[in-house]
Parts: C-alpha cells; structure tokens; sequence
C-alpha cells in the first residue's frame, strides 16, 4: 500500500481560508498566501508569530515548505521587492529556498476558535463569547470574554497570567486594586486598547491585552473600568499556534513545527529610579 501524496500549497491555502475566512479580515489587512507555488507539495510546516530573518532561518533549517506566520510580511503597499531591504531579501530566500508563506492575522483574530480563544483556554475561562462581535455573528468577533472557573484577586490572576503566557523581557503590566476580585475577564491577542470601551461595557473584572497606550488606558482608567493586564504582543499571540498546528496535523497530515523564537521587539526590562527593585502593580 502506497503513502498518499502530501497536500499542495493550494490545498492547504484552502484548509486555512476555510478556517480562517479572508472576508472576516480588517479592511486595511493583507492575509492569505504571500510566497509560493501553489501546486508545491507540504510535509512540513513551520508556524511563527512574525515573518523575520530569524523565522525565516529557522523556516529553512527545518525543512519546511511552507511558512504559517501570523502577521502579514507585507501589510503595506510596496513598489519593490528588491533585495535592498530585510523584506526583499526574505521574498528572494523564501522563493530561491521553495518555502511558501502564508499569514492569517485579523481573521484569525475573529475566527472561533482563534486567537483569542488560544488565549483564553490558557486562562481555563468558561463560556466564551467575543467582546466585539462580527455584524450578525454571535460566535465570531475580536477579543473573548469568559468566566474563570473560581474568583481570585487580581493579585492572584495577574501571577497566574505571567505563569502560563510564554516568557518574556515585558513580563505583565498591571493596574487596579491588587485585592479586587476577579471573575469575568476579557482577553485580545495582540494590540487591543481599540477594544478598551468594549471591555468597558462589558462590565468584566479585568482585561488582559497588549500595546496599551498611555492615554487610553489612564482614560479606560479615570471612566472606571476594569483591571487591565498589559502583556507582551508576542507573548499574547503565540499559543495560538498550539491548536492550530494540532489541527493541520490532524486535517492535512502533515509535520508542523511551532517556533519558539521571541520576536518581541524589547529585549530586556531595567527598573527606573537608580538600583531599586522593579515595582509591581500587584505584589
């Protein structure tokens, strides 16, 4: 008995879009496949939260043939790929070196299960639903809120967050009543203070995200909100990859390798204010 042949690109472009619909995509977002010869045959995936010259690297190194990143290489307009910058160079080796690339980013933000929900299994919260929902769909939208299985202090729920996401320079950043209790929370992989008046609405006790901004967050504050948990980008969006590589190995059969490289922007984090030790929010 022969071994079935692998999947194409194409075919697993298709399992993807399946999954992770272009249409759900912000109007401003370039998703899909960036790279590659779609009747190219995939044993070996690797998945990787941003497309950069280290991924890229490690891309090759393992053997793969296709490239699943969740950030989109290209998400601005270009007039040129040539090899003059870092992103023409990665088109030149991802083409020269047969590896496909392909992004799923604000539609797998919105897909169920997706980002999000990645983020929120982590957690153990319960009885999911998306803080801003897609027009006419109750199931599928940015962010999630849920319940935790048992109220804890925001003293607690913040350590248990720095416990479960992967580790990094940023670590977590908190702001509330270390005491309060914390039962409904809202999660958003990745950038989400567009979703503070959300989460606000939502009446949750505490809301876990990146990229907050000064500003927002100070007004997200002074209006009465929720607690708010400030995590690295990367650290928030990578164990979506988890699921998702269990999913194409058991839809597609094929090989997935999740790369663990931290390519979070901030490499280290020194306390200001002379030699004192780094104040936490919630000690």
């Amino acid at each position: 008995m022969t071994a079935p042949d692998p999947p194409t690109v194409a075919a697993l472009v298709a399992l993807l879009e399946r999954w992770f619909a272009p249409a759900w995509a912000e109007p401003w977002d370039r998703v899909g496949l960036v790279v590659g010869d779609p009747a190219a045959p995939v044993t070996r995936v690797l998945l990787a939260v941003d497309c950069v010259p280290e991924t890229v690297a490690e891309a090759i190194d393992v053997g793969a043939q296709l490239m699943i990143c969740h950030h989109p290489l290209l998400l601005r307009g270009v007039s040129s790929v040539a090899a003059t910058t870092y992103k023409g160079r990665i088109v030149h080796q991802l083409i020269r070196e047969s590896v496909a690339l392909f992004a799923a980013h604000t539609n797998a933000d919105a897909a169920c299960p997706g980002v999000s929900d990645a983020l929120a299994g982590l957690l153990g919260l319960l009885d999911l639903r998306p803080l801003r929902p897609l027009a006419g769909d109750r199931t599928r939208g940015a962010g999630r809120i849920g319940r935790l299985p048992e109220q804890m202090s925001l003293t607690e729920f913040s350590h248990q967050v720095a416990r479960v996401l992967p580790a990094t320079s940023w670590g977590v950043r908190v702001s509330g009543d270390p005491d309060r209790l914390v039962t409904t929370v809202a999660v958003c992989g990745g950038a989400g203070d567009s979703y503070l008046a959300d989460a606000l609405e939502a009446g949750v006790d505490a809301y876990l995200t990146a990229d907050l901004r000064h500003h927002p967050a100070s007004e997200f504050i002074c209006e009465g909100g929720p607690a708010l948990l400030d995590a690295a980008h990367w650290a928030t969006e990578r164990p979506w990859f988890d699921p998702l590589a269990a999913s194409l190995r058991e839809a597609a059969g094929v090989e997935t390798i999740i790369s663990d490289l931290d390519t979070d922007p901030w490499t280290a984090r020194i306390p200001s204010g002379g030699a004192g030790p780094a104040k936490e929010s919630c000690p």
